[in-house]
């Protein structure tokens, strides 16, 4: 007997090559247990991403026929989407999870909002392929790394005193402002190849007394160096204008719409609007950069401290065990849930107001909806309708995490 308000899906791993390689990219382990797929990890070949939402560029398929899960849920949107979603937010999957597994920093970038999302969407839907926002979380499953938000401006100024750095800030005022730290990152990101390298070797020689707290520079700029060369811009604006932050398993970050971002390594949920529109400056190619102007131009300076973009979990009301934590960002869109089980645990979660997406990040068990027993493995993926609620059982212990609306 098979649900058709709860069933399997698959998911689509992608291969940028800022992804771990082979059997290390957690991503490609978890894409290749799901059952009946023909997917076989290549030990030479990268794995970044695990994508497992509606979203068209690699899409979810629903398990048991191979259908793109875009189409199940247009054939039947009432049931499998709900009035909430119908109505409020947009009639499709209004969230995009994923599972990252990162070896090397992601672009220096950010996400336009949905007004600058809309025009760009308009003028160039090939590169920007919708007209939506892309705010996002990213939950820990391992060390994670990350350059997010801006220090705050007492932080940053004083780096931009040092010889190799006044030339980014020619008027030096007595107090920055936001403005300040734009026309800084602007000059950093439109400075020549040449200039970056002479500046990124004069800022390697600078005694770590005299850069304090920021001495954990020293120790990344030739780690970054190694991955992108001595002349991208990217590692002198993350390096010197942006929070560096080192999370544990369970810690979870979020990032507004022109919230800007790099991601170091380690592997994460990561989950999203729906959208795929972005725009790039730095850790990539020339040639994938986006216009330096257009990207300064669209920053915001919500998040100027590690405390802007912490996003703590907290108790879910879904859970009846008291096994389920929920991480809820500042957006309508969706939250997510993690459960903990040990060995012999159980958990309940109520239904929720919109479709869930739930994967095993590890362990086993089962999963009671809907009246049907589906058996739980590291790597399953389930769609799970509105209203339905579920329980979790385990012998040896297991962990899910699940987006919802």
């Amino acid at each position: 007997m098979t649900s058709q308000l709860v069933f399997q899906l698959s998911g689509s791993c992608n291969n940028y090559p800022w992804g771990k390689k082979g059997k290390q990219s957690l991503a490609a382990q978890l894409c290749s247990q799901t059952p009946g797929t023909g997917f076989h990890i290549k030990d030479d070949e990268f794995y970044s991403e695990m994508w497992f939402g509606d979203y068209p560029d690699f899409p979810a398929r629903k398990l048991d026929t191979g259908e793109p899960l875009a189409e199940v849920l247009q054939r039947n949107k009432e049931q499998l989407l709900g009035k909430k979603v119908i109505e409020k937010l947009g009639g499709q999957l209004p969230y995009l999870p994923k599972i990252l597994s990162i070896a090397k920093a992601l672009p220096l970038q950010l996400h336009p909002n949905k007004e600058l999302a809309k025009k760009l969407h308009e003028k160039d839907p090939s590169n920007f392929t919708d007209p939506n926002h892309k705010p996002e979380i990213a939950v820990a499953l391992s060390k994670f790394e990350v350059f997010a938000g801006f220090k705050p401006l007492e932080q940053i100024a004083p780096l931009f005193q040092l010889e190799p750095l006044r030339q980014f800030n020619p008027e030096q005022p007595d107090k920055w402002t936001d403005e300040t730290l734009r026309t800084v990152t602007r000059n950093l990101l439109k400075s020549d190849f040449d200039t970056v390298k002479k500046v990124q070797t004069e800022l390697a020689k600078i005694p770590r007394d005299k850069l304090g707290d920021a001495a954990y520079i020293l120790d990344l700029l030739p780690r970054l160096q190694g991955q992108y060369g001595p002349e991208d811009a990217g590692s002198l604006v993350a390096l010197l204008c942006m929070n560096f932050m080192v999370f544990n398993p369970g810690d979870a970050i979020w990032i507004p719409a022109d919230g800007i971002h790099a991601y170091l390594s380690g592997d994460i949920v990561e989950c999203m609007a729906r959208s795929n529109n972005v725009l790039n400056t730095g850790f990539c190619p020339p040639g994938d950069r986006n216009n330096a102007d257009l990207f300064v131009n669209t920053l915001t300076f919500k998040a100027h401290s590690r405390d802007d973009v912490y996003l703590p979990s907290q108790k879910s009301d879904k859970s009846k065990a008291g096994k389920t934590v929920v991480y809820k960002p500042p957006m309508s869109e969706f939250d997510m849930l993690k459960t903990d089980l040990s060995a012999g645990e159980t958990e309940e979660l109520t239904g929720s107001d919109g479709p869930g997406v739930m994967i095993v990040t590890s362990g086993n068990g089962v999963m009671h909806a809907d009246g049907v027993r589906h058996q739980l493995k590291e790597g399953f993926i389930f769609f799970i309708a509105p209203g339905i609620s579920i329980k979790l059982e385990t012998q040896n212990g297991l962990q899910t995490h699940m987006a919802v609306v």
